[in-house]
């Protein structure tokens, strides 16, 4: 599947930073192709969104992917922790609307978000 750098580092984000039901990160035994439809089509348009949006205040899309999963879903460092000053505060605080993902393996196998 072709996607731009930002969406790619985003789910590289999403995988490395989550964990299974062992509590191993998912990025372990995970990729891209184990994401379910559902929950890869979500991630795609709120990337896309989210560069659209802010388009202004994106300079390197492989961290601001990276910073847009980490500082919408309240880790430790994100983009307002960069030293990117006023660039860095307006970019976490349009991540707010967006709110924290959960991401889980289903029945079926495939990661699903929540």
């Amino acid at each position: 599947m072709k996607l731009d750098s930002f969406t790619r580092a985003y789910i590289k984000a999403a995988l490395w930073s989550s964990v299974d039901d062992k509590g191993l990160p998912m990025d372990d035994s995970y990729d891209l192709d184990d994401i379910s439809p559902e929950t890869l089509g979500a991630m795609i348009e709120d990337c896309r969104v989210f560069q659209e949006a802010n388009a202004d205040d994106l300079q390197d899309p492989e961290q601001d992917g990276h910073d847009f999963w980490l500082t919408r879903n309240g880790h430790g460092v994100g983009f307002w922790d960069r030293g990117y000053g006023e660039r860095g505060q307006r970019l976490t605080a349009a991540c707010r609307p967006y709110g924290e993902v959960d991401l889980y393996i289903g029945d079926d196998g495939k990661v699903h978000g929540a």
